[in-house]
């Protein structure tokens, strides 16, 4: 099994990274923040101005080590990183695979299937544990009809006839569509803060309107760093999914593997810090134009409480063994692998238990 390797989120403002023998060297002005050895790490991402010597990002693309540039706030700008690795074998299979509309929509359809699930198991699991009745609203659903309503996309993505009976990547994006409506109609109601402000009215993007919106896109950019690295530690080009269409500039693969993830890995973290009292309205930045940002303490709490929650571990369903969950991303990619290759008859989604 693959090690855990860390992730470096440099955050501060005017930070200089660069290499000094065979460790990251973190500096702000003349003073030392941190010295990590490069063979402990999987990634870096830099946010806002933060710049890197040559000499270390050729140091660490030798060493397959991604480099990623957002804004302060966390949008994707761009990323440094050395040879795919992997077979080529592999990609043409892929490429391949994505241009069978059979394929696609058998692949898409095992995808959505563990979204809708994982979704589901959030909206109960949370309902437990913040104490909900069975009568209390959730948005325009109440918490039973909508786990009832995920659970009837459930069924119908399960029919053994789907594909057969002119199931396509379209169909399967239909009711993908509509489960993520009822998830997010019902999902404001698990948040148990008491506070007004932070309210949520539905999942806004591009900008987000309200915290929790912000969250959620905050920690979906870092869900889709990991996955992209994953698929490409292991020969997958992450820019070509199955669910997801091409375009360019958007690594669609990696957006199909995290559809599955995210209510697990993202959604679950966001709930938790909200309703435990980690983040509250004061951390919170209101712009005029309604977008609403995280603080920067606040996104330094996010970024811990994101590398905390790789570090636990959980059973994973298809190995039957326990994994930490920020291997997760890895065991997908590979597994998504052998099924390209053959030695899987269908691709083993990721199912939450």
């Amino acid at each position: 099994m693959k090690r855990l390797l860390n992730t470096l989120y440099v955050t501060t403002q005017g930070a200089y990274l660069s290499k000094e023998g065979e460790a990251v060297r973190v500096q702000v002005g003349d003073e030392l923040k941190l010295r990590l050895p490069m063979h402990t790490l999987t990634s870096v991402v830099c946010f806002g101005q933060v710049s890197c010597s040559p000499f270390l990002l050729g140091a660490l693309a030798e060493r397959g080590i991604a480099v990623a540039y957002l804004t302060e706030h966390g949008r994707f700008l761009a990323s440094v990183h050395g040879n795919t690795s992997g077979n080529v074998l592999l990609r043409r299979e892929q490429y391949r695979a994505a241009d069978d509309g059979g394929r696609s929509a058998a692949i898409a359809r095992n995808v959505v299937l563990a979204k809708v699930a994982n979704s589901r198991n959030v909206l109960l699991r949370a309902a437990r544990e913040t104490g909900r009745s069975s009568d209390e609203e959730a948005g325009n659903h109440g918490l039973p009809e909508a786990a009832e309503r995920l659970a009837s996309s459930l069924r119908e993505l399960e029919r053994e006839q789907f594909l057969a009976q002119g199931g396509t990547v379209d169909s399967v994006r239909g009711i993908e569509g509509d489960a993520a409506r009822v998830y997010f109609g019902a999902f404001g109601s698990l948040l148990a803060t008491g506070d007004e402000t932070l309210r949520f009215k539905g999942r806004t993007r591009r900008p987000p309107l309200d915290p929790i919106n912000a969250v959620l896109s905050f920690v979906y950019t870092l869900l889709v760093h990991d996955v992209r690295g994953a698929c490409e530690s292991v020969g997958l080009d992450p820019a070509v999914g199955f669910l997801h269409r091409d375009r360019p500039g958007r690594p669609s693969l990696a957006l199909d593997l995290m559809e599955e993830l995210r209510p697990h890995l993202a959604d679950r973290l966001a709930l938790s810090m909200f309703n435990r009292r980690q983040l509250q309205r004061k951390d919170f930045e209101y712009q005029e134009s309604g977008a609403v940002t995280l603080e920067t303490d606040a996104r330094k709490r996010v970024l811990v409480a994101y590398q905390e929650r790789k570090q636990e571990e959980v059973l994973h369903p298809f190995l039957e063994e326990r994994v930490p969950i920020g291997l997760i991303p890895f065991v997908q990619a590979k597994l998504l692998a052998r099924h390209l290759r053959g030695g899987l008859d269908g691709y083993p989604p990721y199912f939450w238990k």
